[in-house]
């Protein structure tokens, strides 16, 4: 059946220059407030950047007027599709160096438009950027490269639409120019959810989380959009590829598995069969406090290693917890959630806090089913996790130099791996700035063998090289997850900033059959250049 046709558009402006919406940003006394919290940011806040103020130039190729209706080259489009989201690209914007802009914006409505602007693009050397919501933190959607006569940032979101929807098997054929919260609107009035929830979930669409390979709402069992696809659909230059909707199948190397996490250099992703769940009806969460952190790490690798797969298993050190207000005392703290459409959860909430206390964890009163009120650490936590790009962006006013990573390593690894990013990320950042900093570290996705630690690592910058002190600071947390045999990346992609570590990651013989595929696939090079392969 088809789905209930919805607005798609948003009613907020977005900001161009960083995360999220125009008008959520923090205002200059809030930056300042955050400035205070790091010793040496900058006296006052870096002037909100302006469109009028950049370098923009005449387009370096122009579409024929069979495709003219899809494109344009309008400044204020052009510089919100010329980066992502990451601390490099916002920091950037503010000093007004944010690269090569995009010659063009083109926003397709169907799989024979992206065909025909891949078409001509390859007749004309120009390379072709896929571009979803935007919120690429590792140098994902944009061009670094002088090889190709123009740029086209290929805009999918206006192929948003949820096709059909197949009740019985509880799948959804969706487009994947949808946003997140596009997507859920269509969906609701069937009682179902696809249930994907990443930070950027307002600002993300569904193409994109495919071929990043994103994690999501769930910290175990389906911790990745991997987990829900059933078939997709993806135009190639060489042509277009759809696979079987299927339950599983056993028939060869998957060609699914081809396109997830390409980012768009093999193909570009237009629509998916996706496996979609009824709508969560019952919850209940609670948080436990740790004064030992290694015992927390214990508890959550025994709640992780039974068959109890909370919803949500986040585990925040003590500088993460005082961030988030989930607590202040040095305490480390455990967010459990748990979540059903048929039946009750409390007491597998119940067991997992059993476990926790008997690590050494205190507290845990459950809210939700049987239990009553609000966890406020929960509460806490969800609210800064939700604001946290925002308060980035603040500090990256200040001056402040402020990056995340996440990784994945097995549960005999992560200990040490945890310190020596604290250990050896902060010296780089000390010796980068001058300036001590902080590095926070949380959990965010547990499995039986291991766990995905995310850092934040703050500190006040250099004024004006604030992007050199950045790639120093990720050069030294790159080389901590390798000597660690931790991958570079968990669910943020790889992007551009991510290329050096990912091809001393993969093995050798799968980078000559991926290069392969490029060729064969995108003969003339054109697809997202940079990414994945040269």
């Amino acid at each position: 059946m088809p789905a209930t046709a919805t607005d798609p558009r948003p009613s907020r402006p977005r900001s161009w220059w960083g995360w999220g919406h125009a008008d959520a940003h923090p205002d200059d006394a809030e930056c300042l407030a955050l400035g205070a919290l790091l010793p040496g940011t900058l006296s006052r806040p870096l002037p909100l950047p302006r469109v009028a103020d950049l370098s923009i130039g005449r387009p370096g190729a122009k579409p024929p007027s069979s495709l003219a209706h899809l494109v344009t080259a309008d400044p204020e489009e052009r510089a919100a599709h010329a980066m992502g989201k990451a601390y490099r690209d916002v920091i950037r914007a503010l000093r007004g160096r944010p690269g090569r802009i995009p010659d063009l914006v083109a926003r397709p409505a169907g799989d024979q438009d992206v065909a025909d602007l891949l078409d001509w693009a390859g007749e004309h050397a120009v390379a072709v950027v896929p571009f979803g919501g935007g919120s690429s933190v590792v140098g994902g959607v944009e061009y670094r490269g002088d090889t190709h006569r123009a740029v086209l940032s290929l805009d999918l979101t206006a192929m948003d639409r949820v096709l059909e929807i197949d009740v019985t098997g509880r799948s959804a054929l969706i487009q994947a120019g949808a946003l997140g919260p596009v997507l859920e609107r269509q969906l609701r009035p069937h009682g179902l959810t696809l249930r994907h929830f990443p930070q950027s979930f307002e600002f993300s669409t569904l193409g994109g989380w495919l071929a990043t390979r994103a994690g999501g709402h769930y910290a175990t069992v389906r911790t990745h959009i991997d987990d829900f696809v059933q078939s997709l659909r993806v135009v190639t230059p060489a042509g277009t590829s759809a696979s079987w909707r299927l339950p599983a199948s056993g028939a060869g190397p998957s060609p699914d598995r081809l396109f997830l996490g390409s980012e768009g250099s093999l193909g570009v992703i237009t629509e998916a069969w996706m496996r979609v769940q009824e709508r969560p009806r019952h919850k209940a969460s609670a948080s436990v406090a740790f004064a030992d952190f290694r015992r927390a790490l214990e508890a959550v690798r025994a709640i992780a290693q039974s068959d109890l797969a909370p919803a949500n298993c986040r585990l925040l050190d003590p500088g993460e917890a005082l961030l988030s207000g989930a607590s202040h005392d040095g305490s480390s703290v455990l967010v459990l959630g748990f979540e059903s459409a048929t039946a009750r959860v409390a007491d597998r909430l119940e067991t997992a806090l059993d476990l926790a206390r008997a690590h050494g964890g205190r507290g845990g009163a459950p809210t939700g089913d049987r239990g009553a009120g609000a966890d406020a650490a929960v509460g806490a936590w969800r609210s800064a996790f939700l604001r946290m790009p925002y308060l980035r962006d603040g500090l990256a006013r200040m001056g402040a130099v402020v990056d995340t990573f996440e990784t994945a390593a097995t549960w005999d690894r992560v200990p040490a791996l945890i310190d020596a990013v604290r250990a050896e990320v902060g010296a780089a950042a000390r010796k980068a700035t001058g300036h001590e900093a902080t590095v926070n570290c949380r959990l965010t996705h547990v499995y039986p063998d291991g766990a995905a630690p995310y850092f934040t690592v703050a500190v006040a910058g250099r004024p004006g090289d604030e992007v050199q002190v950045w790639d120093d600071i990720k050069a030294a947390a790159t080389d901590v997850l390798h000597r660690h045999r931790a991958t570079i990346t968990h669910h943020h992609a790889v992007g551009r900033d991510h290329r050096p570590a990912y091809d001393r990651q993969r093995p050798e013989p799968f980078a000559l059959a991926l290069r392969a595929a490029k060729n064969s696939l995108d003969p003339h090079h054109i697809l997202n250049p940079g990414v994945l392969v040269d």
